[in-house]
């Protein structure tokens, strides 16, 4: 592969799957698709989650559009694909403890996670996937960008496969560029002592994806220090290699937030960045983590 250009060789791996349930449509060449005729307000049945979970699969981040849910409501939702996790840092709501307000208010300059980034990194048992719905936006901006880790381990070099997949990374919650994203938060919502606290964790540099077997870069900007193997200056300049190459333009895909629209994110397969370009306005979303137990080689 070279230059900026995906070519059929390098495609995500899609499945043949015929969904008989739902609507399924590709949004962008590398990850993401867009989900019609489901309402998660009305219960879907087994067989409309099973095909989700396999639109999940093949295309990393899923989106839904129109949905008027409460909290309860997209708590019930998100159980169908594992067990609810809280978020380790910041309160949820006090109705809903598992959903997790992620806001910005008007005043404020940074956005929380306002970086690359796969969710929580630093946690012995990361989650497997978030569910975010849009609750109140701004009238522009506010756009997350997703890129397919999948695509990024597999259109490295045979040689950098081969030394990234015996390798094991270093995460950690208090690097400074995502902690000074978490700043605003923490001073109304932190839990605990964990505002102060360093989360720190191992995980491979590569891992697998539990149902489909596909080898992704569990590397990210906002949370890795450095390989276990090595030191911090032997690391950085491979890290520093692989956090461009890893959201590479051809990789990615940007996604437009409307009120009740839902983004449904494989954290073991994908990165995110929430673009901060709303100063001045306010941005509520609410967010449930699901478990996925340990990233595997």
């Amino acid at each position: 592969m070279s230059g900026n250009v995906l070519t059929a060789e390098w495609a995500p791996k899609i499945s043949n799957f015929s969904y008989q349930h739902i609507g399924v449509d590709q949004v962008a060449g590398a990850i993401g698709a867009s989900i019609r005729g489901v309402d998660i307000a009305d219960d879907p049945t087994d067989e409309i989650i099973a095909e989700i979970r396999q639109a999940l699969d093949d295309h990393l981040v899923i989106f839904f559009r129109d949905q008027d849910i409460t909290p309860l409501q997209q708590l019930a939702f998100a159980k169908r694909f594992g067990n609810v996790i809280e978020y380790p840092l910041v309160q949820g709501l006090e109705e809903c403890p598992q959903v997790a307000p992620v806001v910005k208010l008007a005043d404020e300059r940074v956005n929380f996670g306002g970086l690359w980034h796969a969710d929580t990194t630093y946690l012995d048992e990361p989650p497997m996937g978030a569910i975010l719905l849009a609750k109140e936006l701004p009238p522009f901006g506010g756009d997350t960008i997703f890129a397919n880790q999948q695509l990024a381990y597999e259109t490295l070099s045979d040689g950098m496969k081969n030394i990234l997949d015996n390798l094991t990374v270093i995460q950690s919650s208090k690097k400074a560029a995502v902690t000074r994203t978490r700043e605003d938060r923490l001073k109304t919502g932190a839990i605990g002592g964990n505002s102060d606290e360093g989360l720190v964790a191992e995980h491979p540099a590569v891992i697998r994806h539990p149902r489909t077997g596909r080898k992704s870069l569990f590397i990210n900007s906002g949370h890795t220090v450095r390989f276990k193997e090595m030191t911090e200056d032997e690391s950085a300049p491979i890290l520093d290699y692989l956090y461009q190459h890893q959201v590479r333009p051809e990789f990615t895909y940007r996604f437009t937030w409307q009120v009740g629209s839902i983004a449904f994110w494989d954290n073991f397969s994908c990165q995110h960045n929430p673009v901060n370009d709303y100063h001045n306005y306010k941005r509520v979303m609410h967010r449930v983590t699901i478990g996925g137990g340990r990233p595997k080689r």
